[in-house]
């Protein structure tokens, strides 16, 4: 059935607006200029800001940390609160939902990342049969989790067919999902617009949801693929939600492990809140919980890796692009391994320049896919895939 033209156009305002909202830092100002700082380069930045101005802990706005809306418990963190600035844009809250039905194989993430918007609640293709059983060849499940903004469709509209193909049981649902009120965000108002509330809360939903896997499949472990925010929640699960002995392989792409400074953008105004105006608190009213937690120097970043970026038993594969436009610089996302732990970090233009992905298009590079299946099954998958794949749009450009 053909859309209509109006269909056609509303379809492309959404995630055009989208896009847009999602890649707002690459307009930064020098963007082109100076090499991208290190992050101890920002460290130092952020330090000078809160050492020049301390701030008051919470509460030295009106109303009670995290529960009473836009600069609630402003200053630099407050000791109790989720929220990454010590700001708080509403209330805590938000849910996990499983899918419903399937939407269809996707190249481009454009294409994929519209029909998310219209049609929130499908799996990608691929994912969930409940009935499916390890085998001795696969014998753990594979959770597969979609970034900020983004849901479990069009996270996974590329990769979710080819990893059940070779053999994997494969699982995902919709992770923080906070409206308005609930401090998601501007853009939760869009049906498909996810992985916006508190982290530790998506976190929790996970917890809640890889029990449920194991207990259907059968399996001790679960494998992890994440994108974005996926991996650095899942990070947290392993450390503080039980999921340390539930966990063998931890595949991330673009994970914000370590924050982001948004082109500068959470840098700059990391720095504008350590002296006291509590830039970050306005800004969440816009990007949602989710998107300031992830921001460098925030509460929820500097827990996440206060006692070492790994845990043992866990085995990593951490994939950055130098293209990133949401997580960067980029190596932010790599991983220094702790005791017990594997570590691969792995830029994905190494021995392939002609792949451009940025943060969104890498979920829909064939190089992407074929890391992750290296690293779920080494001996099955040991080549890499090398073809161009373009920024913004993906797929080699079909849409």
């Amino acid at each position: 059935m053909k859309r209509s033209t109006l269909g056609r156009s509303s379809l492309a305002a959404a995630v055009m607006t989208g896009v847009s909202v999602l890649v707002m830092g690459i307009a930064g100002p020098g963007a082109n200029a100076d090499p991208a700082p290190t992050e101890q380069t920002l460290a130092d930045y952020i330090a000078a800001g809160r050492t020049a101005a301390p701030v008051a802990d919470s509460g030295s706005a009106s109303g009670s940390a995290c529960n009473s809306g836009s600069g609630a418990g402003s200053g630099n963190g407050s000791g109790d609160c989720y929220g990454g600035s010590g700001s708080s844009s509403g209330l805590s809250g938000g849910y996990a939902s499983d899918t419903v039905g399937f939407g269809p194989p996707m190249t481009s993430w454009l294409a994929a990342f519209g029909y998310g918007l219209m049609n929130p609640d499908v799996a990608p293709p691929g994912a969930n049969d409940w009935n499916c059983k390890p085998t001795a060849a696969h014998p753990r499940p594979v959770v597969l989790l979609h970034g900020t903004w983004m849901n479990a469709y069009n996270g996974y509209a590329f990769m979710g067919q080819p990893i059940k193909d070779a053999g994997f049981c494969t699982f995902t649902f919709n992770y923080g999902r906070s409206n308005l009120i609930q401090g998601g965000g501007l853009g939760s108002v869009l049906p498909g617009v996810m992985g916006t509330g508190y982290i530790q809360d998506s976190a929790a939903q996970l917890a809640t949801f890889v029990d449920r896997v194991l207990a259907a499949t059968g399996s001790p472990e679960v494998d992890i693929v994440a994108h974005s925010q996926g991996g650095a929640m899942a990070n947290w699960y392993t450390k503080f939600n039980g999921g340390a002995d539930k966990v063998k392989n931890l595949v991330t792409f673009g994970a914000t492990n370590h924050g982001t400074s948004l082109d500068g953008i959470g840098a700059l105004g990391r720095a504008i809140n350590n002296f006291g105006i509590d830039i970050l608190g306005f800004i969440e009213i816009f990007v949602g919980h989710a998107g300031i937690q992830q921001t460098i120097g925030s509460d929820f970043v500097n827990k996440l890796n206060a006692n070492g970026d790994t845990i043992s038993g866990v085995d990593y594969t951490i994939v950055g692009t130098r293209y990133d436009e949401i997580t960067n610089p980029y190596d932010l996302t790599f991983l220094k391994p702790g005791p017990g732990a594997s570590v691969q970090n792995i830029t994905l233009q190494d021995g392939c320049e002609q792949d451009v992905s940025d943060h969104l298009t890498m979920m829909y590079s064939p190089r992407a896919l074929s890391i992750a299946l290296r690293a779920l099954d080494p001996a099955g998958h040991p080549s890499l895939e090398c073809t161009f794949n373009p920024w913004v749009i993906g797929g080699g450009g079909g849409l």
